[in-house]
């Protein structure tokens, strides 16, 4: 175990240790096409330089992919959309948020420029995820808003495998 490191992304100060234990995958989402409700799944394969498996951004069909700006696979902090839900008023029922992967007790700010495991698959942090109103013309008006600050991030798959709600997340 390292020592820690204090990073802010968004978030108060959070202490995080190399090689720690830091959370578990409360949901996982894919979508099979641009504008297609996102379904919670349970389990995905992600796959390296595409995504999660069955989803939009892995087959090359999501709203962002002809414009060459999509994520491989998107991640979003539980806890955010709970406040979304608490301040804004905006309640995000199932994958209405458009993020594949809901992680609970990781501060997202805690993997900035690392590599993450969760399951049997690495990630890599790339950058946070951008919030536009095409969500918003899915959902429901405020939710643009509402996701401003907690948007989640985009990460690229650097070894493949299975994944699954209940696995830990670990920073590397």
């Amino acid at each position: 175990m390292g020592f820690g490191r204090r990073c802010f992304f968004g978030h108060p100060w959070r202490v995080f240790e190399e090689n720690a234990v830091s959370g578990f995958v409360e949901g996982i989402y894919v979508a099979s096409r641009a504008g297609a409700r996102a379904e919670r799944v349970g389990e995905a394969r992600a796959l390296v330089g595409r995504g999660l498996e069955g989803d939009r951004y892995a087959e090359g069909a999501g709203h962002w992919s002809r414009f060459g700006r999509s994520c491989e696979v998107t991640l979003v902090e539980a806890e955010d959309l709970e406040a979304m839900e608490r301040e804004a008023g905006v309640r995000v029922m199932g994958g209405e948020h458009r993020r594949n992967v809901v992680l609970r007790g990781l501060g997202l700010d805690g993997v900035r420029r690392k590599k993450f495991r969760i399951g049997e698959a690495v990630f890599e942090y790339q950058k946070p995820c951008s919030i536009c109103r095409y969500v918003e013309r899915l959902t429901e008006p405020g939710m643009t808003e509402a996701l401003k600050g907690r948007g989640g991030i985009c990460a690229r798959v650097v070894e493949e495998g299975e994944i699954r709600e209940g696995d830990p997340v670990s920073v590397m």
